[in-house]
């Protein structure tokens, strides 16, 4: 069976048109390197040999003609011509089959037709905003390892729309698949199995109601987290309710923009202040405002009030809180698991399972007691210096 499967590989990789076209252009010019061989070794000192007329050949071929070798014969100079003329023809065609498909390929990737098989470690933004270049191009500064060809836009907004986004010098390298993010074959080319990082926002590239985007921002969760569950997911949603159904499937973040949006203007209603301390906490550049930073390996199990020392000690900013849980969900449930099952203790055990289960993906401790044990996967939350308008620090 193996012997009949290798054979019918090898006849349908034959019988492939590029592959006979080469066998016959291989087999003519081989004819012609011979002819011109047999015609001129006897009066030629220059061409005895295979070696000389296969050289001859390639460089007439190609146009180049050294004029090291040339025939002397009328049959031989015959071959030449034959040689020459059989050289542009060939790689015209060539030149022109090359053209078009670069030209069909830069035609894909502009339409968002494109197969992305070999893409790994990839970002993949799914659904489309009127502020979309902007958005982008926060996302690079904030992640500066990141650069445009890691990310992958999914989405069916049209040509006008995604035109400005990919013809930005800012952008470019950026890929694009054009489809509906909640099915599984756009998914696929977009190959969401290797990306490690997937946002989906509240798509505006068609005329949906609040509803149906948020009906889609979870249809397309489902998806993401189905076929490929140690992808860090992140999604946008506008109505609370449709929280309770992302944090069921894992959703590793959660971003309510309509809610903050409202809690801001009802804050600024009292007048507050609340709008000016939140631009200040979210700062012009990633070095102020507020900040997520990794913890020092050596400060794992110590207490909030040590780390504080040790924030202090750096002069990054003022330590307010951890996020625990951080990272993939899926991975940190999957290690705590094993962990619960290792307890000899059979009450233990389930008492360890319990605790697995209440785990939440990022988790904000805001202000702890200072003997409070800064746990594995936990991050720092800072408040970084900001700068006045006129370059002071505030």
């Amino acid at each position: 069976m193996k012997t009949r499967k290798r054979w019918y590989r090898i006849v349908s990789t034959l019988n492939a048109p590029s592959v006979r076209i080469g066998i016959a252009l291989s087999a003519f010019f081989s004819a012609l390197t011979l002819g011109i061989l047999a015609v001129e070794r006897a009066r030629n000192p220059s061409l005895v040999s295979v070696a000389d007329a296969l050289w001859y050949t390639l460089v007439t071929i190609t146009t180049i003609g050294y004029g090291d070798i040339t025939p002397v014969t009328g049959a031989g100079r015959l071959f030449a011509v034959a040689i020459m003329s059989s050289g542009v023809v060939v790689f015209g065609a060539v030149s022109g089959k090359l053209a078009s498909v670069f030209f069909d390929r830069q035609q894909k990737r502009e339409r968002g037709l494109i197969k992305l098989k070999k893409k790994r470690e990839h970002l993949i933004v799914c659904g489309w905003k009127p502020d979309m270049d902007s958005l982008l191009a926060g996302i690079l500064r904030a992640n500066p390892e990141t650069i445009p060809s890691d990310i992958v836009l999914v989405n069916g907004a049209s040509q006008e729309r995604m035109y400005p986004i990919l013809s930005s010098s800012a952008l470019r390298g950026i890929n694009y698949v054009n489809g509906d993010f909640i099915e599984e074959e756009t998914l696929e080319r977009a190959n969401v199995k290797g990306a490690s990082n997937v946002m989906v926002l509240a798509d505006c590239s068609r005329d949906y109601s609040e509803m149906e985007m948020d009906s889609r921002t979870v249809l397309a969760v489902i998806t993401i987290k189905k076929m490929n569950r140690t992808s860090y997911v992140a999604a946008e949603i506008l109505d609370g309710k449709f929280r309770k159904h992302l944090e069921n499937e894992r959703c590793d973040e959660i971003i309510l923009s309509k809610q903050y949006e409202k809690k801001v203007l009802i804050s600024a209603s009292g007048g507050t202040g609340t709008s000016h301390v939140l631009e200040r906490l979210f700062g012009d550049s990633e070095s102020e405002g507020l900040a997520i930073v990794d913890i020092p390996d050596h400060a794992i199990g110590k207490s909030f009030g040590e780390l504080s020392r040790i924030f202090d000690g750096l002069g990054e900013g003022i330590l307010v809180g951890l996020l625990e849980n951080t990272g993939n969900f899926y991975l940190r449930k999957q290690e705590a698991l094993s962990e619960a099952q290792k307890n000899p203790d059979i009450s233990g055990i389930v008492s360890n399972l319990k605790k697995v289960k209440e785990l939440k993906s990022n988790r904000t401790v805001l202000a702890p007691p200072k003997d409070y044990a800064v746990k594995k996967y936990s991050k720092a939350i800072l408040v970084c210096p900001t700068a006045d308008r006129d370059g002071e620090n505030a």
